[in-house]
C-alpha cells in the first residue's frame, strides 16, 4: 500500500497562486507517473495534469494549459502543481495519484492521496 500525502492547499484570492506538493515518505517514483485531479462540490473528479517520472514528460487538461505547471523533484521524490492566476472555479479538493503509465483517466491510477482543499475567493 502506498500512502500519498498532499500539502499546500488553502485559501487564496482570485489572481493569486498556490503550489501543491505530493509525495510518499520512503518511496521513490522512478518507474511511475504522477497525476493531479480535482473534485469540486457536487461534481465528478477531473484530470488536471500528469508527469512521467522517468522522462519528465507532462500532460495537461486542455482547460488548464497556461496557468498550471506540474513538475517533480527527483531528490525529494516529490511532485508539485503550481497554480497561477487562480479563479474561483478552481475551488476544489485536489488529489494526487500514482500509476505506472501517465494517464488522464482516474480509474487508471492505483494509489491516491487524501486530498487537499483549495479555495479561491473572488
Amino acid at each position: 500500500q502506498v500512502h500519498l500525502v498532499e500539502s499546500g492547499g488553502g485559501l487564496v484570492q482570485a489572481g493569486g497562486s498556490l503550489r501543491l506538493s505530493c509525495g510518499a515518505p520512503g518511496r521513490t517514483w522512478s518507474s511511475y507517473a504522477m497525476g493531479w485531479f480535482r473534485q469540486a462540490p457536487g461534481k465528478d473528479r477531473t484530470f488536471v495534469a500528469a508527469i512521467a517520472w522517468s522522462d519528465g514528460r507532462t500532460y495537461y487538461a486542455d482547460s488548464q494549459k497556461g496557468r498550471l505547471t506540474i513538475s517533480k523533484d527527483n531528490a525529494k521524490d516529490t511532485v508539485y502543481l503550481q497554480m497561477n492566476n487562480m479563479r474561483p472555479e478552481d475551488t476544489a479538493v485536489y488529489y494526487c495519484a500514482s500509476t505506472t503509465v501517465a494517464s488522464m483517466k482516474a480509474h487508471e491510477y492505483d494509489y491516491w492521496g487524501q486530498g487537499t482543499q483549495v479555495t479561491v475567493s473572488s
